[in-house]
């Protein structure tokens, strides 16, 4: 057998569905369901117990506890081996008023208990592995820290569906945060090329890295790009000394919180304003946003001042290279380029 088709049968063997959150526990499911069910079996007890003149035991012609107790078991399961039945009118019209209707709602319990716990939860494995198949244009987001998450709510923010995020994490408590937000998770280590492999990394839209450590997240940055060239990743970094490394791994974009702190400061000790309109750049909820997006066939030949978007034109990027709106590069826009505009908030809610 080849090594590609080891590979293969290896990553089938230890492939591991995706999970989406569920709104209710599991645990709490089966003690509610439980707990109606026996309530309802010991109404019907009591009821047995009360009226158990009106019943006759074919073997000794007596109706004990334990008689009544079998009773009800086997009427309820409309087993009736009838050597105990109800013999009086009163007896009988409790079993047809009180006692059936109480059997149908313990057999639709337990009917909707096996239907929950095992063909519901085994279609619902067997469609999140499919959704898992076909994953395609999707954001990987690795790590849900404070500053994964914080990426997670702005996305969610700007319009992007939960399902079509997936997050990959270490730590149980982040994953079902995450799971809560509507995302699909996927707990396990994200340096490790199986997992990556599990959530179809080479298809993704982008990649977001986020691990609380440089060097982790470095790691992960080198094994995205080792299993997919071209998609776009952006990581976190906190050490200014590690924005190199990271570049050199393979990321298109090096956020350092840190420096970015420092612009917002440096910015707002040279005017009032300027940090509040950086910060109203970078949320959702400001008056304005930042957009990149590619150009559009009715702008190529135009300058980048004069958008058919209504944004305002900063800087194009021209076969990888950054031109600002100062430069001639920008004064005729060709076919490929991409824009990075700035818009108001009414125009990207009605794109």
């Amino acid at each position: 057998m080849s090594r590609k088709s080891s590979d293969k049968l290896k990553l089938q063997h230890r492939f591991q569905p995706l999970k989406r959150a569920s709104h209710w526990p599991i645990w709490a499911d089966v003690i509610t369901r439980l707990g109606v069910a026996f309530f309802l079996i010991g109404i019907v007890v009591l009821v047995h117990w009360i009226d158990r003149a009106g019943l006759k035991d074919s073997h000794d012609g007596q109706i004990s506890f334990l008689d009544v107790v079998y009773f009800t078991m086997i009427s309820v399961t409309t087993t009736g081996f009838g050597d105990i039945a109800p013999v009086s009118d009163r007896s009988r019209l409790i079993e047809a008023v009180i006692v059936t209707p109480i059997r149908i709602a313990v057999l639709f319990i337990f009917v909707g208990t096996a239907y929950n716990f095992v063909l519901k939860r085994t279609w619902e494995k067997w469609r999140m592995a499919r959704i898992q198949a076909k994953l395609t244009n999707h954001i990987v987001v690795l790590g849900y820290g404070t500053s994964g998450a914080e990426a997670v709510r702005e996305l969610i923010a700007r319009g992007t569906d939960p399902a079509c995020i997936v997050v990959i994490d270490q730590a149980g408590q982040r994953i079902a945060a995450a799971e809560a937000a509507g995302c699909n998770v996927l707990q396990g280590d994200a340096s490790n090329d199986d997992t990556l492999v599990d959530v179809h990394i080479a298809k993704a839209q982008s990649v977001l890295v986020s691990a609380g450590r440089d060097d982790t997240s470095i790691l992960m940055v080198l094994t995205v790009r080792h299993l997919s060239p071209k998609v776009p990743i952006s990581v976190v970094i906190r050490a200014q000394d590690n924005e190199l490394l990271a570049r050199q791994a393979g990321a298109n974009n090096v956020i350092n919180p840190v420096s970015f702190t420092g612009l917002l400061l440096a910015g707002s000790a040279q005017g009032a304003h300027v940090a509040d309109y950086m910060a109203d750049l970078a949320a959702v909820g400001g008056k304005v946003q930042l957009r990149e997006r590619p150009v559009s066939g009715e702008e190529v030949g135009s300058s980048l001042d004069r958008l058919a978007s209504g944004g305002r034109g900063l800087r194009i990027y021209r076969g990888g290279k950054p031109y600002g709106f100062w430069e001639e590069e920008t004064n005729i826009l060709q076919a490929g380029d991409t824009i990075v505009e700035v818009i108001n908030c009414e125009t990207c809610e009605a794109d």
